[in-house]
């Protein structure tokens, strides 16, 4: 269960918060914000579109944002032109952590090696391990036994969470968030077979992550073979990806869970990946493409296309093979009944 403040907040201040436009009492305290089917009283929750409004009524929320084309019914809303974005904010300022609840410190058992530098403000938790010569922005949040090698550089506001590993001279925009268990950095997976073994090729490059990135709980962006694996400003990456080495990612992209990109891929700006999507080596992946989930993309994907399948065609193209293949019992009896009237049953 979630922790309600302590002081409440009032409608009208909740407003404010979002510049909307009260209906109703705006002096009704709130103490916490809610999903519309979780909300009790004392919360606040929100209506994205009138298809909601049904669930709204049997709510027994104390408020709720609306769209601005919304009218009440008589109970207190807040309307405003965008009800998801002005409920995010409301939830942060409600469940934000009370001022001197964390401050700037180093713990004890931190092992900062003496050539490191920390900017101002920074938060080392226990049993973190910096490395030589690495240099930590200001206002940077390093959750318990992470672990950054020697020469790396991270930019400010950066926040690490347990136990993420930034192997040697990787590299750290502004603002980026990498959940727990990542590992950035690793080794890519380089071999050529000589005399009959499989002999590592070294990978002697770093990685670099731009600008407001975040990366998902456990996954791997490997290192380069020579220069840098890198990921462009505001990609989001969800849990569990993993990008090979040489890789360059463009800015903006979306990688959902369990997406691969092997070595060398290049992808451009704007691109979504969805659940599970494999991509083979050496390959580009153009502006704005979409590619559906558990596809398998063996070729180069030109800017704005939508792709899907194994192997993935265009995504009206493979539509049309599916609705055959769902045809295929029925036409599997038809050519049974066609060899049976003329006589060529097996």
């Amino acid at each position: 269960m979630l922790l309600r403040r302590a002081v409440a907040a009032t409608l009208q201040q909740v407003a404010e918060w979002v510049n909307g436009e009260v209906q109703g009492d705006g002096s009704i305290s709130i103490y916490g914000a809610r999903s519309l089917h979780e909300a009790g009283p004392g919360d606040i929750t929100f209506l994205e579109s009138d298809k909601h409004w049904g669930a709204w009524e049997r709510s027994r929320a104390s408020a709720a944002i609306v769209p601005r084309t919304l009218t009440g019914n008589g109970r207190p809303i807040i309307r405003v032109s965008d009800p998801l974005t002005a409920f995010i904010e409301v939830v942060q300022r409600l469940r934000a952590t009370p001022a001197g609840a964390y401050q700037p410190m180093i713990h004890p058992t931190a092992c900062i090696d003496p050539t490191a530098v920390l900017g101002p403000e920074v938060s080392v938790g226990p049993y973190v391990v910096i490395g030589a010569g690495t240099i930590v922005g200001a206002r940077c949040t390093l959750h318990a036994g992470v672990v950054i090698g020697r020469n790396c550089r991270l930019g400010d506001d950066v926040v690490l969470y347990p136990h993420v590993v930034l192997y040697d001279q990787t590299v750290i925009g502004q603002r980026v968030i990498i959940h727990a268990h990542a590992v950035i950095g690793a080794d890519g997976f380089g071999y050529r077979t000589q005399q009959g073994k499989h002999m590592k090729v070294p990978q002697l490059g770093w990685v670099e992550i731009e600008d407001d990135v975040e990366i998902g709980a456990g996954s791997t962006i490997d290192r380069g073979t020579f220069e840098a694996t890198r990921v462009g400003q505001g990609t989001k990456i969800d849990n569990l990806v993993m990008i090979g080495h040489n890789c360059r990612i463009g800015r903006h992209n979306l990688l959902c869970s369990q997406v691969g990109i092997a070595g060398s891929c290049t992808t451009g700006d704007y691109v979504v990946m969805a659940g599970q999507v494999g991509v083979a080596d050496h390959l580009t992946i153009g502006d704005h493409v979409i590619i559906g989930a558990k596809s398998g993309v063996p070729r180069d994907v030109p800017p704005h296309s939508q792709v899907l399948g194994m192997p993935a065609l265009p995504r009206q193209e493979t539509a049309r093979i599916v609705a055959s293949m769902e045809k295929l019992p029925e036409l599997r009896k038809d050519v049974a009944r066609i060899k049976k009237v003329l006589g060529l049953e097996d």
